[in-house]
């Protein structure tokens, strides 16, 4: 079993060896190709993010409830982010903000720009947004946040809002990431290079191995012809018409003569 697994393993690096140059011109297109769609075509994306508190305030004879208060509006907080994602609020939201440049367009591409989030315990939550341009992710969280804060009055009668922090445009982009698609590229370079590799090599019916038609095929070997290169026959051929130039013949007076000498005579 050990020596079965030995000649396996010395097959694929056989294979491998052979087949270099596919795996390393295959690794290096598939590369330029992702850095090229990562550079020149995919659009680069901004965020910005704002951040919100929804406290509701406690009459004075609820105040020994304040803890559990404090759960519910945690709870809440699923409820708010139905609420900042439904039409009604994006409906709004994008009627403010569709003049702006990278502005996603409709309010089912608004909805998946929108991500909102929040630590576990917590009543802040944030509302994150992202869009081609960094000052429209921006502009379009403080809306989507300003909007909310009307629109829960008259659903819940939530009064108590708080912003507590506005976003700002941030100028790095955070999607593509560039480095990480060009290293995925190569990656998948390099696989699908081995892949054609081993298709190559299983796909190639050429006998090349003097053992496969003894012991797989079951023939006798007679003998082995060795290829000559064409220039090498070439350089024969020529050889042999220089010696036939330069050869010498007996004439007749038995001294040795050249063949021009030999046709003067």
């Amino acid at each position: 079993m050990d020596s079965e697994q030995t000649i396996s393993v010395m097959q694929i690096l056989g294979i491998l060896r052979k087949r270099l140059r596919l795996i390393v011109i295959t690794t290096l297109v598939v590369t330029l190709a992702t850095a090229f769609v990562t550079f020149f075509v995919m659009t680069p994306k901004y965020e910005a993010t704002t951040e919100l508190l929804v406290n509701r305030k406690l009459s004075a004879d609820m105040q020994g409830a304040a803890l559990q208060q404090t759960q519910a509006d945690v709870q809440m907080i699923s409820t708010y982010k139905d609420i900042i994602t439904s039409p009604t609020v994006l409906q709004k939201v994008g009627k403010m903000v569709n003049n702006y440049p990278g502005y996603p367009g409709s309010t089912a591409a608004l909805k998946s720009a929108i991500s909102i989030s929040n630590q576990a315990n917590s009543q802040v939550f944030s509302v994150t947004v992202k869009s081609a341009d960094a000052r429209t992710s921006a502009a379009i969280a403080n809306t989507t946040a300003k909007v909310f804060k009307k629109q829960v009055v008259k659903m819940m009668s939530v009064h108590n809002v708080s912003i507590v922090s506005k976003a700002t445009p941030n100028f790095s982009a955070v999607s593509p990431r560039k480095g990480l698609n060009i290293v995925a590229g190569l990656i998948v370079g390099i696989i699908l290079g081995i892949g054609l590799a081993f298709i190559r090599e299983l796909s190639d019916k050429t006998v090349t191995d003097e053992t496969f038609l003894t012991e797989e095929l079951g023939l006798t070997g007679l003998g082995l012809i060795s290829e000559i290169d064409e220039k090498e026959i070439v350089k024969q051929q020529q050889a042999k018409r220089h010696a036939k130039r330069d050869v010498l013949i007996t004439g007749s007076n038995g001294m040795i003569e050249s063949r021009e000498q030999h046709r003067r005579v």
